[in-house]
């Protein structure tokens, strides 16, 4: 089909496509900013796990894609099938071929739900669970809330994910909502994770530790979910050094599945050897291809996947997209902040925010790696605002 030029396309319309493109109108109304994205929906996902919890109903989540677009941006409303570097084309599913002069590669994250056997025909049943659907998040409060005693088994893939302190949020709403119901004592809670430690940055990792030997939560590690028997209720898991299969019995069982990039990006010239977008971890652009950037969840910015990166990634990929256009080199840095609000109760939060290094670098002035209220009211009163009304606007 026939060619359309272009002179800046996104691919993604999520928080980092948005956040770019609304930042790049407002930096230059002039700019010809094209975003490709066959979504109708846009959720603010960070609060799934309250929806899960019960706290939040999940269209609170949800609004019209139609309704978030930035002022002036164009929409393709298609899904990219593949990248073509070399002439700067990107083609889409109904076989048409859009070239840029720039090109920004924001498409999230893919969660492969059919990588652990017996997942999807599951899901939503027999006690499975997962916050990372809209279709499902319902049921995670369903299954916690009927939930009677027995055992209940919260999984953190081999793989990165977005958000990845998410998947221990909700064993710790869950854990915190069975002693409000009385049934604690008849219940085991046990935290699966394929990753080697409870967190990668020791400052917080510290505070978790000491929460999950004080609420009596088990934790095993270096264990990845490969498989659920839903008849039986078994989940089997896969040790991530010595390849050693072990069978766990569960009544609720919360799944984080494993995640990758799009297939179009692991498939094209743009992604490094693990599938990512190829780029500078300071600068955001591509390590090959001058005229490409990437930010969020795609990217191989080696950082925790989450929104509150994406707000400190955005404005330097904007700046250093426009030197680039103008025909200098890129100065903006970006030091690899990141930010999760790891809930860990009812009202509690601790918020954690690092660099690349693992440092911590917190915005309040006094030690977050303790739980408090206030952030936990931070988190679930303010945090949606600044999202809807200052990233995705470019203001914040």
């Amino acid at each position: 089909m026939a060619e359309e030029k272009h002179q800046i396309v996104i691919l993604g319309g999520g928080s980092a496509g948005l956040t770019v493109a609304a930042r790049l109108r407002r930096k230059d109304p002039h700019l010809k900013v094209t975003v490709i994205d066959p979504a109708s929906k846009h959720y603010y996902q960070p609060l799934w796990t309250l929806v899960g919890a019960g706290i939040l109903p999940r269209e609170w989540t949800e609004r019209d894609q139609a309704a978030v677009i930035p002022k002036g941006v164009g929409w393709v409303k298609e899904s990219v099938v593949a990248l073509s570097p070399e002439t700067k084309e990107v083609e889409l599913s109904s076989g048409k071929k859009i070239s840029y002069e720039m090109l920004v590669v924001a498409p999230g994250i893919q969660v492969n739900w059919s990588a652990i056997e017996g997942l999807t025909d599951t899901i939503g049943e027999n006690g499975v669970c997962s916050n990372y659907s809209y279709a499902h998040v319902e049921k995670t409060w369903k299954f916690i809330r009927e939930f009677k005693g027995g055992r209940a088994l919260f999984t953190f893939p081999n793989t990165p994910v977005k958000c990845a302190g998410a998947p221990q949020k909700i064993m710790y709403l869950a854990e915190h909502h069975f002693r409000k119901a009385g049934v604690r004592d008849k219940s085991e809670v046990v935290f699966m994770s394929a990753a080697g430690a409870i967190f990668g940055v020791p400052h917080y990792a510290k505070s978790l530790t000491e929460i999950v030997r004080e609420r009596g939560i088990e934790t095993s590690f270096k264990q990845n979910l490969v498989a659920i028997r839903p008849k039986s209720r078994e989940a089997i898991f896969r040790h991530t050094e010595t390849g050693n299969e072990t069978v766990s019995r569960y009544d609720l069982l919360h799944v984080s599945p494993p995640m990758s990039a799009p297939d179009f990006i692991k498939t094209s010239l743009l992604a490094n050897e693990a599938g990512w977008v190829n780029v500078d971890k300071h600068s955001l652009q591509h390590i090959k291809y001058p005229e490409v950037f990437a930010l969020g969840d795609a990217s191989s910015l080696p950082t925790s996947k989450t929104g509150a990166a994406i707000r400190k990634q955005a404005p330097v990929l904007v700046e250093n997209l426009l030197a680039v256009r103008d025909g200098k080199k890129p100065s903006a840095v970006y030091n690899g902040y990141t930010s999760c609000p790891l809930v860990t109760g009812y009202g509690k939060v601790i918020m954690a925010e690092f660099d690349y290094d693992g440092r911590p670098q917190e915005t309040f002035p006094f030690d977050q790696s303790k739980e408090r209220r206030s952030m936990y009211l931070l988190k679930r009163h303010l945090l949606p605002v600044l999202y809807w009304k200052g990233m995705l606007r470019g203001r914040a």
